[in-house]
């Protein structure tokens, strides 16, 4: 049986070319990597709990949402910068990682387990 977390968060800051994710605090990162968790928990119906090890593509797709959240808790935090030099002005702004963009699909759908549905399917013929 294989224990959480599946990744830890020096593994995060390793993966992460994303500066304000290096510099994220190993408690914060932890936080993330749970979401990152649950995430795949619940898009493959899968705990997981009869592997002796997580597979790599798992791991690989906890990684990559991690960093996906500790990047986007980031951004959501900086407020717009702009500003104008006579008939000139830019505006620098951050933007978040888009989730469903990550395509986790191609990691985690040979894990997703058909999820019951608790209804009861009879069929008759005839004899």
């Amino acid at each position: 049986m294989v224990e959480r977390p599946w990744v830890l968060p020096n593994e995060v800051k390793e993966y992460s070319e994303k500066l304000s994710v290096q510099e994220r605090t190993d408690a914060r990162l932890a936080v993330d990597i749970t979401r990152a968790e649950q995430y795949v928990i619940t898009y493959t119906h899968n705990t997981f709990e009869a592997y002796e090890e997580i597979p790599a593509p798992v791991k690989t797709a906890v990684l990559i949402l991690a960093e996906a959240y500790a990047y986007n808790n980031f951004v959501s935090t900086q407020a717009l910068k702009s500003e104008s030099f006579d008939d000139y002005s830019y505006t620098s702004e951050y933007s978040t990682i888009s989730i469903d963009a990550l395509d986790l699909a191609a990691l985690l759908d040979d894990y997703v387990q058909a999820k019951a549905n608790n209804n009861i399917t009879m069929r008759m013929r005839k004899l």
